[in-house]
C-alpha cells in the first residue's frame, strides 16, 4: 500500500512526530502503534526494532507485533527516510498474546516542499503480512482506512506540535 500527502508542518516537525526511536511520539497519535522498544541499536541509523499494535476492527485482529531491521537517512535536500524490513532477533523470540507479523520493505519519506518551509509531502510505503488466520477480505479492509487515520491523525499531531 502506498500513501501520499502533504503536511501542514515543516520536514523537521513531521519528522520528529513518525522517527523510529524509543519515546518517540509515534505511540501517542498512532492509532496502530501501542508500543515501540529498540532491541539493539546497531548504529546511530540502523537499529533492530520492535512495534506492538493494538487489536483492530472490532477485536477481529487480535494484537500484533513486528521485529524489523529499521534504517533512518538524511538526504542533502532535507527529505528524511525510515525504512524496515522483518528480522529475527535472539533478543526477541515471540511474545505470548501476540500474533507475530511480518513487515516487507516498507518506510516513510518526509520530503521538503520547495518554497515552502511549513508544508512537508509524506510518502509511506506499507507492505504488512498481519499473520494468523485473517480472511483477506479484513486485511483488504483494515489498511486503506488505516492510512487514511494514520495521515489524518499525523496531521492532528504535528499542529499539536507547533501549538
Amino acid at each position: 500500500y502506498k500513501g501520499e500527502g502533504i503536511l501542514p508542518g515543516s520536514p523537521r516537525d513531521v519528522w520528529e512526530c513518525i522517527k523510529p526511536v524509543a519515546g518517540g511520539l509515534r505511540t501517542k497519535w498512532d492509532q496502530n502503534v501501542k508500543d515501540f522498544e529498540v532491541v539493539e541499536a546497531i548504529s546511530d541509523t540502523v537499529s533492530i526494532c520492535r512495534t506492538t499494535t493494538p487489536s483492530a476492527c472490532m477485536r477481529i485482529i487480535s494484537p500484533r507485533e513486528f521485529v524489523d531491521v529499521v534504517v533512518m537517512k538524511q538526504y542533502e535536500d532535507g527529505t528524511m527516510l525510515s525504512a524496515a524490513t522483518n528480522v529475527e532477533h535472539p533478543l526477541c523470540p515471540p511474545q505470548p498474546n501476540f500474533v507475530r507479523g511480518f513487515n516487507y520493505p516498507c518506510g516513510c519519506f518526509c520530503i521538503p516542499v520547495p518554497g515552502e518551509p511549513d508544508r512537508t509531502e509524506l510518502l509511506t510505503f506499507f507492505q504488512t503480512d498481519l499473520g494468523g488466520y485473517l480472511p483477506q477480505t479484513v486485511v483488504d479492509s483494515f489498511f486503506p482506512s488505516s492510512i487514511s487515520g494514520f495521515y489524518s491523525n499525523l496531521t492532528k499531531a504535528v499542529k499539536a506540535l507547533k501549538a
